[in-house]
């Protein structure tokens, strides 16, 4: 206990008195004849609480009327939090306060993470995400995760999706970046949660004795009769079965290719992005975070039934004779292979035939189908890099699923070598092939003209509307006068966090980082180039979220913010 040096009396008569406690600014409350101490700064925004009022034992901050109970502290506003109240002992008509904290500020910022989440207060995550990483990063990454998959009944969607992309790209950034990076994955999971009824998981089968084969044909016809429960419990009882987890991925994926680039290619980069979120999190949270899939396999769109895949060129039936090939094609050895000269110019044609032939040419010459995939996400971010500004700007959209759907189909290949899965390719190659009228005519692309600059150069151009054209430029000069990748990428991923969240500028970015790392550089030096266009085609934002962030870190610094 230290002593305050204020006497109960003067604390009574003025009914509230500061004073400093072993580094400490406490405010001393009269709570009916008893002395109340309790941390000054009102744990929303910081303001004075000595300013505030107090009736009937509640303490009411007067900057945004947030309510604490003078004994504990505690809040009866959840967007607020609870204030740190100190112990008091009156000796000899003096007042003494232990400022020693009193709760396990870690456990209450993981509790206070899960309040944030469940209430959909943006503020409240920031403050937990900042207090928790980077020592905690893993933990703040697996609430989310968990709370995501259980708390909507839609199960996996676009805010785990935009969790799990900036976890990928957390190592990019600074140390003091990865809170920022975090609160805008677990503010979207809250986002997509707010007034959802919960999901309630299906439970595996009783035995496990069925092989993994009948699982899966059981799991694919549940998907082709759209029965998302008959789905979700097969899946459920593959994982524990027991099954290794890139047996389980093949049998997603091969549900996932038995139709066209199921609901614009979104199904497919949600099961790769969920298998990612399981390379963080660990195999043990598999069943309840697969079966969350089951419902977007079951109610998908499918782009056989759409016109566009089926005239005036019937895409569909393109696919399906080539498909009756990929045996064949696929029954020898894998090789080293060298795309064939034209290739890219091939797949950006008007030439399905001709496309679906290619692909099956490179299987046959002992291509491995991640690097045939490859090829076709290459072209898919060339559509992208040449997108000209004259298009609808919903079309910078796309552009994107498409790129979105090659990349996730590449990275799952990598993942499991499923033979089903090669199908995406040649799903890919032909939404390629659809998406040529985007680049009608071909936005120039810079060739050693770029005008050059560095991050901050950059951050100016995406503080102004309209730099499509100008951001491309820059990324491609930066590069050409030496700035090296790493520094680039970095520019880019913080400039992503200073915007508003948008779903597809980062599925672009964090797909643009994957791909860059895996190309040579000429090929990378493109992909950032369309990365650095789609983000200011959509920059600047409000940039509300940001701002709440901030405040947070403020916070979190002792910082005033009301002066």
């Amino acid at each position: 206990m230290t002593a305050t040096s204020r006497s109960e009396t003067a604390v009574l008569d003025q009914g509230c008195v500061v004073v400093s406690v072993g580094g400490q600014t406490v405010a001393l409350f009269d709570d009916d004849g008893v002395v109340r101490a309790v941390d000054n700064r009102c744990p929303h925004m910081g303001f004075p609480l000595h300013r505030g009022s107090v009736c009937d034992g509640i303490l009411t901050c007067h900057r945004h009327h947030a309510r604490f109970d003078l004994a504990s502290g505690g809040t009866l506003d959840q967007w607020a939090d609870d204030v740190p109240a100190f112990p008091v002992e009156i000796r000899d008509g003096e007042v003494f306060v232990d400022v020693a904290l009193q709760r396990d500020e870690r456990a209450h910022r993981r509790r206070r993470l899960r309040d944030g989440l469940e209430r959909n207060i943006s503020l409240v995550i920031a403050k937990s995400a900042i207090a928790l990483t980077p020592e905690d990063t893993d933990a703040v990454f697996e609430a989310g995760l968990e709370f995501g998959v259980r708390a909507s009944a839609d199960g996996w969607g676009q805010g785990l999706t935009i969790l799990t992309a900036l976890r990928n790209l957390l190592p990019l950034l600074e140390p003091d970046e990865r809170a920022h990076a975090l609160h805008h994955g677990l503010a979207a999971v809250a986002s997509d949660c707010d007034g959802m009824p919960p999901r309630h998981p299906v439970a595996p089968l009783p035995s496990q004795v069925r092989d993994a084969d009948t699982v899966e044909r059981w799991f694919r016809r549940c998907v082709e009769v759209r029965d998302a429960e008959g789905a979700e419990r097969a899946i459920a009882s593959a994982v524990r079965g027991g099954e290794a987890p890139g047996r389980v991925a093949a049998m997603l994926y091969a549900a996932a290719t038995d139709h066209r680039y199921l609901t614009t290619g979104h199904v497919l980069d949600f099961t790769t992005k969920s298998l990612e979120a399981l390379d963080h999190a660990g195999w043990a949270h598999a069943e309840v975070v697969l079966g969350s899939l089951a419902r977007l396999y079951a109610e998908a769109d499918r782009a056989e039934e759409s016109n566009q895949w089926r005239s005036p060129v019937d895409l569909v039936a393109i696919l399906d004779e080539a498909f009756a090939l990929m045996p064949e094609a696929l029954a020898g050895p894998r090789q080293r292979w060298t795309p064939p000269d034209g290739l890219t110019e091939l797949l950006l044609g008007d030439e399905p035939r001709a496309i679906a032939a290619a692909l099956l040419d490179a299987l046959r010459a002992g291509a491995a189908p991640a690097d045939v995939a490859a090829e076709v996400t290459y072209a898919a971010a060339m559509r992208i890099a040449r997108f000209p500004v004259t298009n609808e700007f919903t079309d910078w959209d796309t552009a994107l699923h498409t790129f979105t759907f090659a990349n996730a189909v590449e990275q799952g290949l990598l993942r499991t070598g499923s033979a089903e899965l090669v199908r995406g390719v040649f799903d890919a190659a032909m939404s390629v092939f659809l998406d040529r009228f985007l680049n009608t005519p071909p936005a120039r692309l810079p060739n050693g003209d770029g005008e050059g600059g560095g991050r901050d150069r950059l951050f100016e151009l995406l503080d102004r509307q309209q730099q499509v054209d100008a951001a491309g430029s820059l990324t491609a000069g930066w590069l050409d006068d030496g700035g090296d990748a790493p520094a680039v990428i970095s520019a880019l991923v913080t400039a992503l966090l200073r915007e508003d969240r948008n779903f597809h500028t980062i599925q672009m970015i964090e797909a643009a980082v994957r791909q860059h790392g895996s190309m040579p550089p000429e090929r990378g030096r493109l992909v950032l180039i369309a990365g650095a266009r789609y983000l200011a085609a959509h920059a600047p934002t409000a940039r509300a979220q940001t701002q709440t962030y901030r405040i947070a870190w403020r916070l979190n610094r002792g910082e005033t913010l009301f002066e």
